[in-house]
């Protein structure tokens, strides 16, 4: 089959070739790859991957979505059903997994980060890790669904007090895959959603979507203060921050009393000034999150079903131009999912 392959760190070290179909084992299944989702995290592993367990040379690839070609007995699964991935093989033994919490598993097994990943034409898993789809659904929209919409549906309801409508959020660098999936989200609960960027006209989209107001951080020196001036002078209740130290401080500022910060990354950098007197004087609230448990994954698939939530693709490429693709996430120009087209 051909697929994406990391033969050495950077962007040269990315090769589409042929390599060996995958051989399923026992209680796994195969999909046949249609769509993927690019994300930071390919990014990351392909110029770094420090701090995770692999080797080379490495299939990439994350999330996606396929139709099955073959399903193991007693899985429920049928072979030609469409199906969407939950990227995390879990173990369901570690007191994470019995409380339903996968993504904190103590023997996680990410696909395209631990194990090959879903940038080849066909792709196995444990058959638990696929999800049916209706045979209506839309493959391209599910193979940019879970790493951008189920992290920011854990950032915006599991892990802080959960956003409610009549609340504000701000939404920190609109234009990456959970930033807008954030957006989209946050406005289907009712909220009033703010966005910075350093792109005019990424603002503009987001205001176009819904979005009630922005601030370019490029052009405004101090964002917090352009932020309590759209609230009132109050603040938010809720920052959404993937950004890291250069966003740190202004994102610790534009809180109200009482308001919590979610953070999912540090593009930036990851050692900001904790300025906890601000942090304690003000009661605020700081959470990490990443990804989200299958249950949370089942929600977001019964609302993307029923035509709830669709995410916004930026720009599609072939497998084989997957470098292009690459330089598309890299360079930061993108608003919504890359994707690549395999099927």
């Amino acid at each position: 089959m051909r697929a994406a392959v990391l033969e050495t760190r950077g962007r040269e070290g990315l090769k589409f070739r042929d390599i060996a179909d995958p051989t399923p084992g026992p209680g796994d299944a195969v999909l046949r790859m249609h769509s993927v989702g690019l994300n930071r995290v390919d990014l990351y592993m392909r110029d770094s991957g420090v701090g995770i367990t692999h080797s080379l040379p490495l299939i990439q690839g994350v999330e996606g979505a396929g139709v099955i070609e073959h399903a193991p007995a007693g899985s429920g699964l049928k072979v030609g059903q469409k199906a969407i991935l939950f990227s995390n093989a879990f173990c369901g033994k570690c007191r994470y997994c019995l409380a339903g919490d996968q993504t904190l598993c103590t023997k996680a097994d990410i696909q395209g980060e631990h194990r090959h990943g879903t940038l080849a034409e066909y792709f196995a898993t444990p058959a638990y890790c696929v999800l049916p789809l209706s045979d209506d659904a839309d493959l391209q929209g599910a193979g940019a669904l879970m790493v951008g919409h189920l992290t920011a549906w854990r950032m915006l309801f599991g892990k802080a007090r959960p956003l409610i409508a009549g609340e504000t959020v701000l939404i920190v660098g609109i234009g990456g895959g959970v930033a807008v999936a954030a957006l989209q989200l946050a406005l289907m609960s009712g909220a009033r959603v703010l966005v910075t960027s350093s792109s005019d006209d990424k603002i503009a989209r987001a205001i176009a979507m819904g979005a009630s107001g922005g601030v370019n951080y490029r052009t405004e020196k101090k964002v917090y203060e352009q932020v309590l001036a759209l609230t009132g002078g109050e603040g938010v209740d809720m920052v959404i921050d993937s950004v890291g130290a250069a966003s740190w401080g202004d994102s610790l500022r534009s809180l109200r009393r009482g308001g919590r910060l979610v953070t999912c990354g540090a593009t930036s950098g990851s050692n900001p000034g904790a300025d906890l007197q601000r942090m304690f004087i003000r009661q605020l609230e700081v959470y990490g999150s990443t990804g989200g448990s299958m249950d949370e994954f089942r929600q977001l698939l019964a609302l993307f079903g029923r035509g709830g939530i669709k995410p916004v693709i930026d720009k599609v490429y072939p497998l084989a131009q997957v470098t292009d693709a690459f330089d598309r996430l890299s360079a930061g120009e993108q608003f919504g999912k890359v994707l690549v087209s395999i099927g």
